[in-house]
């Protein structure tokens, strides 16, 4: 082995399993060398998850970021030669409705986001595979794509490390453990390891179920938590001998058990003439924290390795016997069998980028095989331009907050998230029950007397609707459908619908305390922020106003959407509760790497917003102001912030609207929030939930959400929240953004939809929740632009005073015509709507006001 070198340019912790491999690969691709690698173990990993791992990948999920990286991840391995594409199946057993309900939902996901998965009947799942009673099955889903890595993950982690080694762009060293980073200044300068310091510009944790150990090092930790993954084996199994097959049937997933079953080919192959049959804990998860953690010379197994109780998988697996008998004709391998640990996340997403705390320090942890190499890709493009050709805001380390890197937070949300694992009929709302309460408004105790329904996002708890409203539905009821389908109504209040008409009709107040809020202030905080922004920030016009703006990356695309306020001495940014956390981490890279002499300081829980609006709006809020004249349409200009009182309370009013209605943003200090509250109550106003706020009247006016309508795939153009002038200074992405605005048109424009007919086969109406794809009616195709982005819906909502479901969705240019016929998919039948508007246009405005901004 060669002599340990005493610098690099990265190091890669984590070397040898299929994470640690892949972004060496692909950092090697992207032109970096002098990269050094070490891992714990051997390289390949023989103590790691991908040592053990099952090894299969199915390419469909309900989010697309994580079917692409599956499929480029699944094209990779083939193109090496290591995947077998025996396809996969799913299977809803007789009298599971609601599986097959979850699978037709998966199908529509697949015809979103590009991957090819079909509902198949109990024939021909019989025919694909033979082990299944077909009696006990009522339909499945066929995914063509599904397959192996052959003969292992591991192999191809080992190959791809000799392939850099070859190339001279990698060292690597097994057996070589990370004690230490070493960090000056807020930047990572190396590492201490068991062979001695190496000092290095970048280090890579891939260290898998080590990872938050490592993170333990930088002072941070990753929400993320190795949990038990019972796999058993029973055999002999013959029917593939003399094939050199290392699988022969397709994949099964009988998810309904939260069970998956394969064979394991050949029994002259690695592991072959077996049934493997994997289950996952949906009651009684088992997780471990890294730091009790075997080392490998004390453990009976492996480190990533603990012993299979019996009692752990009897029940499912007796119902496993029923579906396919054969488990219960062969022979249990009991020293094959083992719990093989495995990660889950507090939110469904791995910890990737770069820490919060220290330059330079980059995470890639809790990442499965199927995303491997798609997720090493993401990591090498992000460490090199900066950006993802794919928007990579749900797995950005950067999108946590304080609180949710807390280790009982952790313990509590992953244990959750490990209850559904395999079970992936979430709801697009469902709520977590365990994390909760962490943050409240000051009224908190006010709204639980009103009956709040809470929900919760950033760790605020909101509610969605209020019970003491349940009268407005005598007066309101008959323009508030009743949602008959179950899932369409769950985690949904009608109550929220009669708010709306209210609101819309009178006046409303709305708890808005998830804003993220930060101030950025120092001798360079117009500039740092005329550079960020799309918008122009810089002159003394704009001191005491609020700019509506958007963050551009380098190629012109929309990285965020948010509020500046000008004040006399910082800049105060009003973000959402969702992209908050990363927006700020964000200003303080820029603001490092631009050498703008500036602080950014998170003041979120220092400060509370509420929302009054309605044509009623200014005659109520008169009714409390000390000024009330001050408000007055000529000495209130739309958009402009004016200090008021209220209560005794020092108030900061800023008339914009969010829902269409005119009305106002109050902002104040927390210890004041109660005051403000109680005196807008004394009014008679309606307390209205954020559902209004957030969906409906959002949507009713068309207005765009970041991380769902807004995304690093599209430009701001493409979003139609381009400004009529690109501003004279200079910003990020502006280039690009003029680029775009001298196209003779867009390749794709952000249109709003409506459902023109929402009534099922069953004589049911419905009301979407979550994606759709939108197809062209005369093919029955999704649509896809020249880009070759596909068409489905970003957001969807029921509008009470028009009376039909929303939609905003990216069209491909040449679909871009109001009054444009197309079809929607939802859990497996095609609902026909209607183009209402191409870019930005209410389908609602009362005031006729312009967007936020």
């Amino acid at each position: 082995m060669a002599e340990f070198p005493a610098k690099a340019r990265v190091v890669i912790i984590g070397l040898g399993g299929i994470v640690g491999a892949s972004v060496a690969h692909h950092l090697i691709e992207r032109g970096w060398d002098d990269i050094v690698g070490i891992d714990k173990s051997g390289i390949p990993t023989d103590v790691g998850s991908t040592a053990h791992a099952s090894d299969f990948c199915y390419m469909t999920s309900h989010d697309f970021l994580s079917c692409w990286t599956t499929l480029y991840s699944v094209d990779f391995y083939e193109k090496m030669g290591h995947y077998a594409r025996v396809g996969g199946l799913e299977v809803a057993r007789v009298g599971d409705d609601g599986r097959m309900d979850e699978i037709k939902r998966k199908v529509a996901s697949a015809k979103a986001f590009g991957t090819n998965a079909r509902l198949v009947g109990p024939a021909e799942i019989k025919e694909k595979f033979p082990l299944i009673e077909e009696s006990l099955v009522q339909g499945g889903m066929w995914d063509p794509d599904a397959g192996l890595v052959i003969p292992r993950s591991q192999t191809v982690a080992g190959k791809l490390v000799d392939q850099g080694v070859a190339a001279g762009k990698l060292q690597a060293f097994a057996n070589t453990s990370a004690k230490s980073l070493i960090i000056e200044n807020g930047r990572i300068k190396g590492v201490e390891t068991t062979r001695g310091r190496i000092m290095a510009d970048y280090v890579v944790v891939c260290a898998g179920i080590w990872g938050r150990l490592i993170a333990e090092m930088a002072g941070e930790d990753l929400p993320v938590m190795p949990i038990d993954h019972p796999l058993t084996f029973f055999g002999p199994y013959t029917e593939f001998a003399g094939t050199g097959k290392e699988i022969g049937w397709p994949l099964l997933r009988d998810q309904g058990n939260s069970a998956y079953m394969r064979d394991t080919g050949d029994p002259k192959t690695a592991e072959g003439g077996q049934i493997e049959w994997g289950y996952y804990e949906e009651t009684n998860p088992r997780l471990v924290h890294p730091r009790d953690l075997l080392e490998k010379d004390q453990a009976r197994l492996s480190p990533s390795q603990r012993d299979l109780d019996m009692e752990q998988i009897l029940a499912p697996l007796e119902r496993a016997m029923e579906l396919t008998p054969i488990l219960g004709e062969l022979g249990y391998n009991e020293s094959h069998s083992f719990n093989g640990l495995l990660q889950v996340t507090t939110d469904g997403g791995p910890s990737m980028g770069e820490s919060q705390k220290v330059r330079g320090l980059w995470y890639a942890v809790g990442i499965w095989v199927k995303d491997g190499p798609g997720m090493g890709k993401l990591i090498a493009d992000w460490m090199t331009d900066g950006r993802t050709a794919i928007d990579h805001h749900a797995i950005d380390y950067a999108r946590f907050n304080p609180h949710q890197m807390n280790e009982q937070h952790i313990w509590d949300r992953c244990t959750e998230t490990a209850m559904k694992v395999y079970n992936p009929a979430v709801h697009p709302r469902e709520p977590f029950s365990k994390g909760r309460n962490v943050r409240r408004s000051p009224f908190y105790e006010r709204e639980k007397e009103l009956g709040g329904h809470f929900m919760e996002l950033g760790g605020w708890e909101r509610a969605h609707g209020y019970a003491a409203n349940e009268h407005l539905l005598k007066e309101y009821g008959d323009r508030v459908p009743v949602r008959e389908n179950e899932w369409d109504n769950r985690h949904f209040w009608r109550v929220s619908n009669a708010e709306h008409l209210k609101l819309s009709e009178d006046c409303g107040i709305i708890n808005l305390s998830h804003f993220y809020i930060f101030d950025v202030e120092g001798p360079d905080h117009v500039a740092l922020m005329e550079w960020l922004c799309a918008a122009k920030i810089g002159g003394d016009a704009n001191v005491g106003k609020g700019i509506y703006t958007h963050f551009l990356d380098d190629e012109g695309m929309v990285r965020a959407d948010l509020t500046v306020i000008r004040m006399a001495d910082r800049c105060r940014i009003i973000d959402g509760a969702d992209a908050g956390p990363r927006d700020f981490n964000y200003v303080k890279r820029v603001a490092e790497d631009k050498g703008f002499d500036v602080t950014v300081t998170d003041v979120t829980e220092k400060y509370i917003t509420i929302g009054i609006w309605g044509p009623n709006a200014r005659t109520t809020l008169q009714k409390v102001v000390e000024d009330p004249a001050g408000l007055s349409l000529e000495n209130f200009p739309f958009a402009a912030i004016k200090p008021i009182r209220i209560a005794g309370k020092d108030v900061s009013a800023f008339r914009l609207s969010y829902v269409g209605e005119q009305g106002w943003e109050l902002h104040m200090r927390y210890e004041d929030g109660l005051a403000v509250w109680d005196a807008l109550r004394s009014t008679g106003v309606t307390p209205v939930g954020v559902e209004t706020y957030a969906n409906s009247r959002r949507m009713e006016k068309s207005l765009r959400l970041q991380n769902a309508d807004l995304l690093t795939e599209y430009n701001l153009y493409e979003a139609d929240l381009a400004r009529p002038k690109v501003k004279e200074a200079d910003f990020r992405g502006k280039a690009k953004h003029q680029e775009y605005r001298a196209r003779d048109h867009q390749p794709a424009m952000l249109c709003t939809l409506v459902m023109t007919d929402n009534v099922d086969s069953k004589g049911v109406a419905r009301y979407p929740v979550g994606i759709m794809p939108v197809m062209d009616p005369a093919t029955g195709e999704t649509l896809v632009d020249e880009l070759g982005r596909r068409s489905f819906t970003s957001s969807v909502a029921y509008g009470p005073t028009l009376g039909k479901n929303i939609a905003l969705a990216y069209l491909p240019w040449a679909y871009c015509q109001e009054g444009r016929k197309l079809n929607v998919e939802y859990f497996g039948e095609t609902y026909p709507v209607e183009v209402a508007a191409i870019g930005y246009k209410p389908l609602y405005d009362p005031q006729n006001l312009k967007p936020r901004s």
